[in-house]
């Protein structure tokens, strides 16, 4: 379980395909405080670490997650939105966010705002998946490469979020363009409702 608060953009610094797995390897600032079997979120997707050494970890992701996220995409050099799994004692400040991204988004347009800035985003819309509480609502939550944030101007296939220069800087938002593909986990409390509703 995660807040979708991020703590680093860490650096991939390698990644070694093993069949159809892929192994990613992340060099941050708590390596020496991770645990071989320990969960991470890398931009939002749920990830175990498998291996360690004094500055690196290594996490494998299977070819569901592959198909499913845009953990395909990276390359060595890219950062990653890092999040370890949430302490149950305090604040959440995010949103109650699963580390299962239910699909990938493509950024169409950004827009800054005297000092901030408005991404859009565009996602595959299935009216089925729709009613299960697969889409977006104003003034909801949602995870964007596990950034937990709050949809503005929603459509059926679209939605906004206003980010702060904080989060532009110490996420990888600094890195999406127009173009730019991300994993979005949608809020598991829309889809708990609608499962409910359709009894």
């Amino acid at each position: 379980m995660f807040s979708g608060i991020i703590e680093e953009a860490a650096l991939v610094v390698a990644l070694r395909k093993e069949q159809e797995n892929l192994h990613l390897t992340m060099e941050c600032t708590f390596v020496d405080e991770l645990k071989i079997d320990q969960s991470v979120a890398h931009n939002g997707v749920c990830l175990t670490v498998v291996e360690k050494t004094d500055n690196t970890y290594t996490v494998t992701a299977i070819k569901e997650t592959l198909d499913r996220t845009n953990l395909g995409k990276l390359v060595v050099g890219s950062k990653v939105n890092l999040e370890r799994s949430m302490i149950m004692n305090g604040r959440l400040d995010g949103h109650i966010v699963q580390g299962h991204v239910d699909q990938t988004a493509v950024c169409t347009e950004v827009k800054e705002a005297d000092g901030s800035w408005y991404f859009t985003f565009e996602y595959a819309f299935d009216q089925a998946m729709a009613k299960r509480g697969y889409m977006t609502v104003d003034k909801g939550s949602v995870t964007v490469n596990g950034v937990s944030l709050t949809v503005c101007n929603p459509t059926n296939n679209s939605f906004q979020v206003a980010i702060i220069p904080y989060t532009h800087e110490h996420t990888n938002f600094h890195q999406i363009e127009k173009g730019t593909v991300v994993n979005i986990e949608f809020d598991i409390i829309g889809k708990y409702v609608s499962r409910m509703m359709s009894f």
